[in-house]
């Protein structure tokens, strides 16, 4: 009895030391405890989590890898953590962390243009695809949400209704005459004041044609203007770290008079673009691009051209197709880490190897332009292999390939002559202003001649300085293939 009793103190003993010492994670002990007293516990309540996240931020030192730059609680590591600590325990434990990061709290708030060169997009007799884009994307918010929506011009000033009354306005410009002088729009003081009153969870939105319109610009050039706006947006968003923007471009009717830079105000009845900038920390960004909850928000489908700034290398998913149509030549697939080819072998009749992966790129919040031009991409390897992308449709798939495709936007494919014994593949998806901005910026708006209906006079300069202010990293993503 006595030695039994021994063996079975032994065995706890054992057991208590085994639950101590799984994986360090960086040295987070005291965090690592708290987090198994609590699922052992089944105490799994959002007062709980407050109090992890509490032991966080009192030691920024010890877990900065779970905070922000901001130094806020990066709720997204932080449930990756409490999942790595869960899949240790016997049995293994998850634990949704989500609603206690914010997520159901998002809120949203709008700052409605209302300057001179604004209101013809929302005239009674054109399509209203102005008012519709605002209306969606409020509505493209759980119910309960909080919204609020201001009109801005000189200044930021509260819209005076409701938000049911904003969303019935059919015409929005006319229930806000007199807010504001509508004769400028002081984009310097609209950021600096959006970025300064966003809070945690939030998401806040500019609707606007992005012409930079200062006051007093008599005998200004317009080179001068642009230098002007360009320095203006790196100064304002360089000072405010950890957030991204997804710039939204759309079309719209427009029947107006149109008040040019230089030159005299004509009327214009056509299409003209006008353009949603979305702010918000990176966090919540990657919260509103992959929570269905707010699906059509970033993927709206009316949006013509869209781009996220301040976007780091990512993390990019791939599973390689071992049969697919494009493929030649021999190769096994390798299980373990990285993506490794081996027994490769060239086709019998030209000698090259081609394969293709099937990879995840919809958090990357780029477009099909962006993401399927070859030219974006930087290839590197020893045989020369060049690169082809197309998105990923339902008709590719298959009882056989559906395990591999599903979840996936895109195929990669790589061919190459087959020589050398062993070669490394490196693939990077280079972070650079898309070529959409260049093609709707114009340097003149003195007549509706030329590309007036597609394009906005400084657009390159204005979006150029927020890219060079939240660049991040040369390349959205890299891989490397490694060949045997």
């Amino acid at each position: 009895m006595i030695k039994d009793m021994k063996r079975l103190a032994a065995l706890l003993a054992v057991c208590s030391l085994l639950l101590m010492g799984v994986t360090g994670c960086g040295g987070h002990g005291k965090l690592e405890k708290a987090v198994r007293s609590v699922l052992v516990s089944g105490d799994t309540t959002r007062a709980a989590y407050d109090s992890l996240c509490s032991l966080v931020t009192s030691n920024p030192g010890k877990y900065s890898d779970l905070l922000t730059p901001e130094g806020r609680v990066d709720h997204k590591k932080m449930a990756d953590f409490i999942d790595q600590i869960g899949s240790q325990l016997r049995p293994p434990m998850h634990w949704n962390t989500r609603p206690y990061g914010g997520v159901d709290d998002l809120s949203l708030t709008v700052y409605f243009e209302r300057s001179g060169s604004m209101v013809p997009y929302d005239q009674r007799g054109g399509g209203g695809q102005l008012k519709k884009a605002v209306n969606d994307l409020i509505n493209h918010f759980p119910a309960g949400s909080k919204v609020d929506i201001n009109i801005v011009n000189d200044g930021i000033y509260p819209y005076q209704h409701t938000v049911d009354e904003f969303l019935k306005d059919r015409d929005i410009y006319q229930s806000t005459a007199g807010t504001g002088d509508a004769s400028y729009t002081d984009f310097q003081l609209i950021f600096n004041k959006i970025l300064e009153a966003q809070r945690p969870g939030n998401v806040s939105v500019l609707v606007s044609d992005l012409i930079y319109s200062p006051q007093d610009t008599r005998g200004v050039s317009l080179d001068k203007i642009f230098n002007e706006e360009n320095s203006l947006a790196t100064r304002v968003f360089a000072r405010y770290k950890g957030k991204s923007v997804v710039v939204q471009q759309f079309m719209g009717d427009y029947s107006g008079k149109y008040y040019p830079y230089n030159g005299v105000p004509f009327e214009y009845s056509g299409k003209r673009p006008f353009y949603l900038v979305i702010i918000a920390d990176s966090d919540v960004m990657d919260q509103l691009a992959t929570d269905k909850r707010y699906s059509g928000v970033l993927d709206a489908p009316a949006v013509r051209n869209s781009y996220r700034f301040n976007q780091g290398t990512a993390q990019v998913e791939c599973r390689v197709l071992p049969e697919w149509k494009d493929n030649a030549g021999r190769f096994r697939v390798k299980h373990g880490d990285g993506i490794v080819l081996a027994r490769c072998e060239g086709d019998r009749q030209t000698g090259k190897l081609c394969f293709s992966m099937a990879a995840n790129l919809g958090s990357l919040l780029k477009d099909d332009a962006l993401l399927t031009n070859a030219a974006n991409y930087e290839v590197k390897s020893i045989d020369g292999y060049t690169l082809t992308i197309q998105p990923i449709d339902q008709s590719m798939f298959t009882a056989n390939n559906k395990e591999y495709l599903d979840g996936m936007t895109h195929i990669l494919t790589l061919v190459g002559d087959l020589k050398s014994p062993r070669d490394e593949v490196h693939i990077a998806l280079r972070n650079e202003l898309p070529d959409w901005v260049r093609q709707s910026s114009s340097a003149s708006d003195t007549s509706a001649g030329g590309s007036f209906a597609t394009t906005t006079l400084g657009l390159e300069q204005l979006l150029g300085g927020m890219f060079d202010a939240m660049k991040g990293g040369n390349y959205l993503f890299d891989l490397v293939i490694e060949l045997q």
